[in-house]
């Protein structure tokens, strides 16, 4: 599989070197202008901060503009969100948010097709090695969760009275763990987090027990995985990352159980949003091929068994992810899907499509999330595709709990920074973030910084609204046990106490603890 990935890198290294080679020289002579006329880049571009609502501020009765763009800097990051209290502590707290330098010039790492397929596929040795547990699910699926341990450490199991929180990492659906998860997990595990990476049925080497396959955007097997992590670590907080289309799972977990989600806080990493337009309009072709293929591959083992349910000539013929997606769940007689009319194929299938998505779509049930969520984009991502179709600016303007951090410059999952010297300078802004962690700052990943000081400054915020409210309780002599219960079911979920086991596991959870690389 590793041969057919680095052969697929050099493949597309090839292809991209005369229009890699063009869009640096177009870069250079726009700047070459730019300093001409006597502007700097950042006036030219139209500033990405906004003041999206006229709610007045807390504070002083003003207008509360949330941005995060500092002049001096050619290139940064805006924080795109509804004013409130928590947008402005998060914009003093949260220095790596205005602290990113992308790579620029002459260099590889400055475009965005290249760096994203290098964290997509370029193998990494990382100092992480994983303790595997299989959950058996109510209906005898199996799916998986790896816990992120350092290689040094000998096999044991963490102790269920630990209070480290859990960072539960959600790759991209295609089940491909990419350098960009490694090295989340090992900055997490330098931070004090415990992290475990979700995988779902038949995903990164977990058998496949059923005839069903996870759809897109279905959260009944992840809501499953989350009761037994809070059954194991009952004393830790509970925050959630996702990797690109991984997204699409999280939302839709976080939009179905609402409050009771049991997550503190989560992060998007260049998240896709509107799915369904993301499948129909697909990508360009060497993307495409390469993500049609690997998905191919993963499943040839099941061919035979998964025969018995669907077309398999039609599966393995597909030449689109969508495709590939209608293939497994849209045709008639499969296991968990709606039955078609009995009218013409393809208005059947079509029918189907639609109907699929109904059901997976990540963000039908947006308005119900209840904690902060921050997304984190590029608007060069060649993935996601053009940014003013692809992202939903107006959720992030109108719902206090979403966050939307974009930046000029970063691919998909990229974000590459300077070399060396910025990354000393950004390094010191995140040894100020964790301190005492022991962690070597230079080479961590910016979006990695950002998301972990975004999970400490929320905690941070509403354990001091919490604070607050009970003190203000006590002084009118209430006391504050009545006011921890209504936090509790406010946006971040602080409850401690699990229920009982019979109410928060369907079936026995039969785990097989084994060291994967």
């Amino acid at each position: 599989m590793l041969e057919w990935l680095v052969a697929l890198c050099v493949v597309i290294l090839v292809v991209l070197i005369w229009p890699g080679y063009t869009y640096f020289s177009a870069e250079r002579q726009r700047d070459a202008v730019l300093q001409g006329l006597g502007f700097s880049q950042q006036v030219a571009k139209e500033k990405t901060g906004r003041c999206v609502s006229d709610r007045h501020g807390s504070d002083g009765g003003q207008p509360a503009c949330v941005e995060a763009v500092t002049g001096e800097k050619t290139r940064t990051a805006g924080l795109i969100c509804k004013p409130s209290a928590l947008a402005n502590y998060l914009l003093k707290h949260c220095r790596t948010f205005s602290n990113y330098s992308p790579c620029v010039g002459r260099t590889w790492r400055a475009s965005a097709f290249l760096q994203s397929v290098y964290e997509a596929c370029w193998p990494y040795e990382s100092p992480v090695q994983f303790v595997r547990d299989n959950l058996q699910l109510s209906d005898d699926g199996l799916v998986a969760l790896d816990w992120a341990v350092p290689s040094y450490q000998k096999r044991r199991r963490t102790s269920s009275h630990s209070t480290s929180p859990v960072l539960l990492i959600i790759p991209n659906s295609f089940g491909k763990i990419t350098r960009n998860v490694l090295k989340l997990c090992e900055m997490a595990l330098s931070h004090g987090y415990l992290p475990a990476v979700f995988n779902r049925r038949s995903h990164n080497g977990t058998p496949l027990t059923t005839l069903k396959l996870q759809q897109f955007g279905d959260p009944a097997d992840l809501r499953e995985a989350v009761r037994y992590i809070r059954y194991r670590q009952p004393a830790g907080r509970l925050y959630a990352v996702s990797e690109s289309s991984g997204s699409g799972l999280l939302l839709s977990y976080l939009g179905e159980c609402g409050s009771s989600s049991y997550v503190t806080a989560a992060v998007c990493l260049s998240p896709v949003f509107r799915c369904q337009s993301w499948f129909e309009n697909g990508l360009c072709w060497p993307l495409q091929w390469a993500l049609v293929l690997y998905q191919k591959i993963c499943l040839s083992r099941y061919r035979t068994v998964l025969g018995e349910t669907m077309q398999t000539d039609t599966l393995f013929s597909s030449c689109s992810l969508r495709g590939l997606e209608e293939a497994l769940f849209c045709q008639t007689g499969h296991v968990g899907s709606t039955p078609a009319a009995p009218t013409g194929s393809s208005s059947n299938t079509a029918g189907a499509w639609d109907v699929y998505w109904e059901r997976n779509e990540p963000l039908r049930d947006v308005d119900e999330v209840a904690i902060p969520v921050l997304s984190v984009c590029a608007r060069d991502d060649p993935v996601r595709g053009d940014t003013q179709s692809t992202i939903p600016l107006e959720l992030f303007e109108t719902n206090p709990h979403f966050f939307l951090l974009l930046t000029d410059r970063g691919g998909h999952c990229g974000f590459s920074t300077q070399s060396e010297e910025s990354a000393g300078a950004l390094g010191a802004v995140g040894s100020v973030a964790a301190p005492n962690s022991g962690m070597q700052s230079h080479g961590a990943n910016w979006s990695h910084r950002a998301l972990l000081e975004f999970f400490r400054a929320t905690t941070d915020f509403f354990n001091a609204e919490e604070r607050a409210k009970q003190l203000a309780a006590r002084r009118r002599g209430l006391g504050g046990g009545a006011i921890g219960r209504v936090f509790r079911h406010r946006s971040v979920s602080t409850c401690k106490r699990v229920p009982a086991c019979s109410h928060n596991i369907h079936a026995i959870y039969n785990w097989q603890r084994s060291y994967t690389r």
